[in-house]
Order: structure tokens, then C-alpha cells, then sequence
């Protein structure tokens, strides 16, 4: 457990859980507008023009699914990191950096609420 000096009030903590509650409900709504997208028969009525065209649209239509699936794996990766985020509100643990055990600044976490590292630890690391 961490020591109480160095985690968030649980005010805090219940202000990050809105803000991150927030953040998975709008990433679950682009998720599945995405896999809509991907989902989709994107047949744009190319039927009945000429092969050239046509042979065109379904590079481009391979193209833009490979697209939609890796901003789909993207996003379900995002959201994962919310939930996890989640977790570590629950458990008292939010907002602790993993390398340093300092506390990462509000505004960070208002930014990239699923943050686990301080802007120290993650200047370290270049």
C-alpha cells in the first residue's frame, strides 16, 4: 500500500475517477464508430463502372480497413489503459509514478489520465 504522504486525497482520486469514467465512454463510442467503419461493405457504387476504377477502390478499400484496424487496436489499448487506470483509482494507488514513487502532477494526469509515469521518470528514459 502506499504511504498516505505520498498518494491523492480521495477527493481527488473521486475527480480523476469522473474525468477517466469520462474518457472510456467517449473511447468506447469512437471504438465502435471505428469497427462500423471497418465493418462496413464501404461498396461505394463502383459496380457498374469500369474495371480500372473499380480495381482502384479495392486498393483503397484494403487500404482504409488495414487503417480502421490498427486505430482499433489502438483504441481498445487506450481504453485497457483507462480501465487499468480505473483500477488503480479503487485502489488508492492512481497517480503514483511507477519509476520514482512521486506523486505525477494534476495536470498531467487532467491530460493523460491514464499516466503511470511522472515527467521525470519518463525524461529518464530517453
Amino acid at each position: 500500500m502506499v504511504d498516505e504522504a505520498t498518494r491523492y486525497s480521495d477527493a481527488d482520486l473521486a475527480e480523476f475517477k469522473v474525468i477517466i469514467l469520462n474518457k472510456i465512454q467517449k473511447a468506447q463510442s469512437d471504438l465502435d464508430l471505428i469497427k462500423s467503419a471497418y465493418m462496413n461493405d464501404l461498396n461505394n457504387g463502383t459496380d457498374d463502372t469500369s474495371p480500372t476504377f473499380k480495381a482502384f477502390e479495392e486498393g483503397s478499400e484494403s487500404m482504409s480497413k488495414e487503417a480502421n484496424s490498427q486505430l482499433a487496436i489502438r483504441q481498445e489499448k487506450f481504453i485497457r489503459d483507462l480501465k487499468n487506470a480505473l483500477f488503480r483509482v479503487e485502489n488508492k494507488t492512481y497517480g503514483v509514478c511507477k519509476v520514482t514513487g512521486k506523486l505525477i502532477g494534476k495536470e498531467r494526469l487532467k491530460i493523460v489520465p491514464h499516466a503511470t509515469m511522472s515527467i521525470e521518470a519518463k525524461n529518464l528514459q530517453r
